[in-house]
């Protein structure tokens, strides 16, 4: 297991010139890639999906990513969210697990995350202001839960692979190979996802990261990064120490 400590790893739309753009697919923003519905308030009550943990290629400077679920923070400042993070720093690969309710910082779920792995998460409502959080590695067999209070207005849902804040600035977004999304569902019925609700990474013009259509179903989508790679071999490294802020 690796000592390296990674810089505060907050993953999240943040506002300013990543905000949300309305475009002719969809919506474009410079750190989300993904699908993501919006609607009244308390309009979300439910969000769930599965994915699969890609593989880190490596690269020349630190570059970070996350998958993950949520509800709100694509049209507000609230966000209640739990996915996987996967990193390239001082010339490892680092996978991992975690939750996060802003303002706070993530929270590490200190249980095995490799690449490949088969990931489900459910986020649910309870009563009026106690959510739910559920993250399960069906490959590893653990399966992690928490309940948490949450007040956020409930107006959006979303499915997304990042480029997380590290500290103060957007990262740089790693080079992983596809992301694939399966059985979303909303409330708990298949969402059937449009390419409206698509959004693309993009960033001084140019795009970094985008899903594809979504299947027949309209419940699956792949995130595909635009980066030319090679195919290295890969190490599994293990999950990084995070340096959260006080709560």
């Amino acid at each position: 297991m690796s000592n390296a400590r990674i810089p505060n790893h907050r993953p999240r739309l943040t506002a300013g010139s990543d905000r949300v753009q309305a475009s002719s697919y969809g919506w474009t923003s410079s750190n989300w890639s993904g699908y993501a519905l919006s609607g009244a308030k308390g309009a979300f009550r439910r969000v769930s999906a599965c994915w699969t943990v890609p593989f880190v290629r490596p690269s020349s400077s630190p570059s970070y990513s996350s998958a993950w679920i949520g509800i709100d923070g694509f049209n507000n400042s609230s966000l209640i969210q739990t996915g996987t993070g996967h990193d390239y720093v001082n010339g490892k690969a680092y996978y991992y697990a975690w939750w996060e309710i802003l303002p706070a910082a993530a929270t590490l779920i200190r249980l095995p995350v490799h690449p490949g792995d088969r990931i489900q998460a459910v986020i649910a409502r309870i009563s009026r202001s106690r959510w739910s959080i559920v993250l399960r590695n069906r490959t590893r067999n653990w399966t992690f839960r928490t309940i948490r209070r949450y007040n956020g207005p409930q107006s959006s849902a979303e499915w997304v692979v990042e480029a997380p804040q590290v500290g103060t600035s957007l990262s740089r977004l790693a080079s992983l190979s596809p992301v694939p999304f399966s059985r979303c569902r909303v409330n708990g019925r298949n969402p059937r996802l449009t390419l409206g609700e698509r959004g693309v990474m993009v960033r001084d013009n140019r795009v970094i990261s985008i899903p594809t259509r979504p299947n027949g179903e309209g419940d699956a989508f792949v995130v595909k990064g635009t980066q030319t790679t090679h195919s290295p071999s890969y190490a599994y490294v293990g999950k990084p120490i995070l340096n959260p802020r006080p709560r």
